[in-house]
């Protein structure tokens, strides 16, 4: 590797860790958003989605130029690769956010009950568990990070539909907080959707140094 591509590279990994820690930043505040009902933080986290929309722009540019003037091979490739597919992953937690915060019950100012909210906060801290280890491995390369990021994977999907059965049970017997219970029953898919996106990163880590495809049972 030439000094030169180890200094791209490195301001990669700088521009990375930067767009992912605004990512982790305003979805730790669309939870609060929904978990409070507070709009002003939901206008907060739809401002801050516009920086992370074009700090996104700013990581793919930076990958296609390292490709065309260097023309990589081996695992600075596939990191290079990872690293294109990871933001796509980002930007798309980045509207998840989004959406957490747009919800019909944080737009009107309705907090969540405890024991939902209780019960939200688990699955996002959960997600954003993830979300960070799976950043975390990609920066290091480490494998045995990624993967147990996968393991992880199924525990927020049984959390969600744990959750997801209790709203659908108070639907039947709160018909007149019908679109508050949608709208929380929305955040914690979006939620569950962050933690699929954590697993999407953290396969495309082992990739990188390992060069196994994992997706789909592949490898």
């Amino acid at each position: 590797m030439t000094i030169h591509l180890q200094t791209e590279l490195d301001k990669l990994r700088r521009q990375l860790f930067h767009l992912s820690s605004l990512v982790e930043e305003n979805f730790t505040l669309a939870v609060r958003t929904v978990l409070h009902g507070d709009a002003t933080a939901g206008d907060a986290v739809r401002r801050h989605d516009l920086q992370i929309d074009r700090l996104e722009v700013e990581v793919e540019e930076e990958c296609l130029k390292i490709l065309a003037l260097h023309q990589p091979v081996a695992v600075d490739l596939r990191f290079l690769v990872a690293a294109l597919k990871m933001t796509n992953d980002l930007e798309r937690i980045g509207d998840l956010a989004v959406n957490i915060a747009n919800g019909h019950a944080s737009r009107a100012g309705q907090a969540m009950p405890a024991g939902l909210g209780a019960r939200l906060q688990e699955i996002a801290d959960r997600a954003r568990t993830m979300l960070r280890q799976s950043l975390e491995a990609l920066m290091a390369m480490n494998t045995v990070s990624a993967r147990s990021v996968l393991a992880a994977d199924d525990e927020v999907d049984a959390m969600y539909h744990r959750f997801a059965a209790t709203i659908v049970e108070r639907l039947a017997g709160e018909p007149a907080n019908r679109a508050h219970l949608v709208s929380w029953l929305m955040a914690a898919k979006s939620i569950e959707r962050v933690a699929d996106h954590a697993t999407n990163i953290a396969e495309d880590t082992i990739y990188s140094v390992d060069g196994e495809i994992v997706r789909h049972g592949l490898g």
